[in-house]
């Protein structure tokens, strides 16, 4: 094995132990943070210095995007006028490996001032940071993966996963749904997939709608010119039934020479699957993988003919 390959080797195993570390670690103050943190009438302040407020910033955004409204504000700023950013109403994360980071320790007496809950993440539980704490998660790690000690690596993924434990514990006390989610990323693809409504895709225009008696020689003709491989056979307001290009070709078969001479109603499918305009893209999807089908007719307030979805409008 190169030396190369083995330096990654050794890193990778030494933040992995250091993670799996973590559960020793935990104790009845993650229960009491989290409690604290739902509590909160306010936003959760994230802070840290340096490669903690890195981390810090990861965090934070993590927060906001599962239901905990959270910001980043970085100490030193915070010293220098930014406290006014910091109401009473809010808790503060911070995070420092040592728990004896000079920036985040000249907050203190504000924050006690000001009444503030403040959970802090911390590699030393003495730590100053840490007995000023409302709530203290120990992030301590063996070693760092660094050859030199130096550099946080193995301290900083610990970090970052005490974070994401806490916002998992959040989301799941919230009853945070997929749904919600995807109000925080409309511009994603899951937002659009749970938050777009049949209507907002569907096809309106050129419909290939055809009376109950018009003949199968037609409904081809319809049928090729809107190029959607389906005929939607309607009755005055009323939804009679469907018909694909595939049920035409297994007619001609059927029907030969009286073909031509056929009414669409003889093989039309009496019972044709539709979708609320209203419904979410996500639920006319399963319902086309359910029933094995390609397109849905999409219906309005009152069961009318609103439009036509295919699978493929469907699709990011």
């Amino acid at each position: 094995m190169s030396d190369i390959l083995k330096s990654a080797l050794d890193t990778v195993r030494i933040e992995a132990a250091a993670i799996s570390g973590l559960a020793a670690n935990l104790t009845d103050d993650f229960e009491k943070a989290v409690r604290a943190l739902l509590a909160c009438r306010g936003k959760v302040i994230v802070t840290g210095m340096g490669k903690s407020g890195l981390i810090g910033r990861k965090i934070a955004a993590t927060l906001s995007s599962t239901g905990t409204s959270s910001f980043f504000l970085h100490p030193g700023e915070a010293y220098h006028g930014d406290l006014g950013m910091i109401a009473r109403s809010d808790a503060l994360l911070a995070i420092s490996n040592s728990g004896n980071t000079d920036e985040i320790l000249k907050l203190i007496p504000f924050l006690e001032d000001n009444g503030n809950v403040v959970v802090s993440m911390t590699g030393n539980p003495a730590s100053t940071l840490a007995r000023h704490s409302t709530c203290h998660l120990n992030i301590a790690v063996a070693e760092e993966a660094c050859p030199l000690s130096l550099a946080p690596t193995s301290s900083t993924t610990a970090t970052l996963v005490m974070g994401d434990a806490l916002a998992v514990a959040l989301m799941h006390e919230r009853g945070f749904r997929a749904e919600d989610f995807a109000r925080f990323h409309p511009g994603g693809t899951l937002g659009r997939r749970l938050l777009t409504r049949v209507g907002d895709v569907m096809r309106s225009d050129n419909l290939p709608v055809v009376p109950p008696t018009m003949k199968l020689g037609e409904v081809i003709i319809a049928i090729s010119d809107a190029r959607l491989g389906v005929a939607i056979i309607v009755d005055g307001r009323d939804i009679r039934g469907v018909v694909t290009d595939g049920d035409v070709r297994r007619a001609m078969l059927r029907y030969r020479e009286s073909f031509f001479d056929t009414d669409v109603a003889q093989i039309m499918t009496r019972t044709p699957k539709t979708v609320s305009r209203e419904a979410r893209i996500t639920e006319a999807e399963q319902l086309m993988q359910h029933n094995k089908i390609h397109s849905l007719i999409v219906t309005g307030p009152d069961g009318e003919l609103a439009g036509i979805v295919e699978l493929y409008d469907l699709m990011p």
